[in-house]
């Protein structure tokens, strides 16, 4: 073989490792959602009962595990960037509040509130205070939406009984 020759050959790929830890991740979460859907009780003589949207959504993610599996066996994933932790963490940070919020009481306004400024902040936004209004005026609205138009409970918390 000639010298040009093999420079002009691709290099062989190597099976991504991380690749096949990701689709076997996507296939547990789809027989966990298949099996999860089949535990809830049919309500329903005919047609599609509750356990129909999880089942389509496992459907999915069992594709996307397999094609994932595929491209990581023949090394077809791209590369990955670094990644930058203070986002990640920012969010986490943000869900943390909200379990934690809506877990002691406080109630979904500022449950949801606190999850929005973190984000918000998570994507590089720095106006906290005109976030924290924002997100206090949005999550009041979505409240009122789901509590008195669609009459469904969220959380409440002293915030929610002052409504």
């Amino acid at each position: 073989m000639s010298p040009e020759r093999a420079s002009n050959e691709p290099a062989a790929r190597r099976i991504d490792s991380a690749g096949i830890v990701i689709a076997a991740v996507l296939a547990f979460v789809a027989v966990v959602l298949v099996w999860d859907a089949n535990r809830l009780p049919a309500t329903t003589m005919y047609g599609m009962g509750p356990q129909a949207m999880p089942i389509i959504i496992a459907i999915g993610l069992g594709i996307l595990a397999v094609a994932n599996l595929i491209d990581a066996m023949r090394g077809n994933l791209p590369a990955r960037e670094s990644m930058d932790a203070r986002p990640v963490l920012l969010i986490l940070a943000g869900l943390t509040l909200l379990i934690s919020f809506i877990g002691l009481g406080v109630g979904f306004i500022p449950a949801t509130s606190a999850l929005f400024v973190t984000t918000s902040l998570a994507f590089g936004r720095r106006a906290i205070l005109v976030d924290t209004i924002i997100a206090l005026v949005l999550t009041t609205l979505i409240y009122l939406a789901f509590d008195r138009l669609l009459t469904l409970s969220l959380p409440a918390g002293p915030l929610e009984r002052l409504l």
